[in-house]
């Protein structure tokens, strides 16, 4: 058997805006902590570029852009946390039945305002997550069939951002040439 040397670990990239996930902890702590990197790393990822560059569809044929992921994950945001887990009857963000895919489609919006949208589903979320008294809390709302509990919805958020912000990685990277953000 081998042994791996510090130099053969990749390098863990920081940034000021986001804090060192742990290394122990309660599962809470460890999947909020997560979410909130991943949140975090999707506001890094668009950090600096100007509103023309954040709409750029920078990897065709895909309708993905930076501003179109920012909108998509507010909608997340709200379906699971909001709509799903907490039950508030509100109505879908950039998604109607005639028109599934506004949140990618529709860029005619100013991203500072998408990101405030964002900002705000947010922090409802935190606050619904900080309210619940256990991750075994189930979903008021669940639109599937049997129960979905409070640690799954935080389980796909993370796997939603962690695939978003791989999609973000290409397309910042074509929108100005920054990489390892």
């Amino acid at each position: 058997m081998t042994k791996n040397t510090p130099r053969s670990f990749s390098p863990l990239w920081r940034a000021p805006e986001r804090a060192e996930l742990p290394r122990t902890g309660g599962e809470r702590e460890v999947l909020t902590a997560y979410l909130d990197w991943h949140r975090a790393t999707l506001e890094a990822k668009c950090a600096g570029l100007a509103s023309a560059q954040l709409s750029h569809r920078g990897v065709p044929p895909s309708t993905l852009s930076l501003h179109g992921l920012v909108r998509h994950l507010a909608g997340v945001e709200r379906w699971w946390l909001r709509i799903q887990f907490a039950g508030e009857d509100l109505p879908l963000l950039y998604y109607s039945d005639d028109d599934p895919d506004q949140d990618f489609d529709d860029l005619d919006g100013d991203p500072a305002e998408a990101f405030a949208v964002w900002r705000r589903e947010v922090a409802r979320a935190r606050e619904i997550v900080d309210l619940a008294g256990s991750l075994d809390e189930t979903a008021k709302a669940p639109r599937s069939a049997g129960p979905l509990q409070l640690r799954v919805i935080l389980v796909k958020l993370v796997a939603e951002y962690a695939r978003h912000n791989g999609h973000a990685d290409l397309l910042r990277e074509s929108a100005d040439g920054a990489v390892g953000l």
